[in-house]
């Protein structure tokens, strides 16, 4: 699913090379009472379009995100299939999120393109955003990929060549964002949201490929889409990119790129999570530097994008254990970290004036 760009910063980490060689949680719940949680925060814009939580504080009601609806957002995901580029379930998971985008009130867009993977095979790609609130310039970009990897190139040689259901990898952050969708219907934020499901993300070059490593191989649909964003010009104040974000004992870290492009917002979401009570699982520490979707966000849009990814660097893999293996499937799916994920981004979205 991803190369780590650059080596971890803490002594001793992994060494990661070309084949991306690899970069638990006690959870506190917190009780949310009827369908709303109350929330105090406060909103000032600063020179990079984020705002400052220590200003002019108000009171906001944020929806209550619902890990059960995601949950069954994601076993329905999986049960297309793998979602490889070029197959049927692929197409018809598809239409299943533009159908779930458009069926919660978004303007649908789609991005149909052939985009050649690391080995020359054309992978018909799709693009899916749904968009809250077109008119207002204020806008806020949400993300994940939702293709599935078509190697276990992390499992045993055996399952090497064996499509998984990527059930943390790709689709826990399309899971998210749906219920995210289902709670926007309902009650609108005072911003526009762009929802993007990126598309073959996860066809990167593979630990087992023989040759020199090329460059770009990961994350050709956040590609595709930087250089022609669904909206001429897209512009937002900031982007969150949902990676992995459903395993068993997830650890989220400060992701390094993210902390050099996005800092000021990275730390919000951060002190967001430890408000509501997610400490364990936001760890206010730097873990390692990804290349992923957000990389091409700003690189090629310029819009400071975080994010958030289960990456431990005090583990010998780094990623959660059913990484780019056969066992990434629902029974490693945990709802309490769902929950505390899907929280923390509507509470910053919804305080975001």
């Amino acid at each position: 699913m991803f190369k780590i760009n650059i080596p971890l910063q803490r002594k001793g980490a992994n060494k990661h090379n070309k084949n991306m060689n690899p970069f638990s949680y006690t959870f506190t719940m917190i009780t949310l009472a009827g369908c709303m949680l109350l929330v105090s925060c406060g909103s000032s814009k600063t020179k990079n379009g984020a705002t400052d939580d220590t200003q002019n504080t108000v009171n906001v009601q944020v929806p209550a995100f619902n890990a059960d609806s995601a949950y069954a957002y994601i076993q329905k995901q999986t049960e297309f299939g793998p979602r490889v580029p070029n197959t049927k379930a692929h197409k018809d998971c598809g239409e299943y999120l533009a159908k779930m985008l458009e069926s919660f009130g978004a303007e649908v867009h789609n991005q149909y393109a052939n985009l050649a993977a690391y080995d020359g095979t054309i992978l018909e790609s799709r693009n899916i955003i749904g968009v809250y609130n077109p008119e207002t310039k204020k806008r806020v970009l949400l993300c994940a990929h939702w293709d599935s990897r078509p190697y276990a190139d992390e499992d045993d040689q055996k399952y090497h060549h064996t499509p998984i259901d990527g059930a943390n990898d790709g689709a826990s952050g399309v899971g998210v964002l749906l219920e995210i969708a289902r709670q926007i219907k309902q009650q609108a934020p005072g911003i526009g949201i762009d929802i993007v499901f990126f598309d073959s993300e996860d066809y990167g070059i593979p630990s087992f490929h023989q040759g020199n490593y090329i460059q770009d191989t990961w994350c050709l649909g956040a590609q595709y889409w930087g250089k022609r964003p669904h909206t001429p010009d897209y512009k937002a104040r900031f982007g969150i990119l949902l990676d992995m974000v459903g395993g068993k004992n997830a650890k989220f870290y400060y992701e390094g790129y993210s902390m050099r492009t996005a800092n000021h917002v990275m730390k919000k979401i951060w002190d967001a999570a430890h408000q509501l009570g997610y400490s364990d699982l936001f760890i206010k520490q730097v873990g390692g530097e990804m290349t992923d979707d957000h990389l091409y966000v700003n690189r090629l849009r310029k819009i400071p994008c975080v994010d958030i990814i289960d990456f431990d660097p005090n583990t010998q893999k780094g990623f959660n254990p059913t990484w780019h293996t056969i066992s990434d499937n629902m029974e490693n799916i945990d709802k309490a970290v769902l929950q505390a994920v899907g929280q923390t981004v509507l509470h910053v979205i919804y305080n975001e004036k």
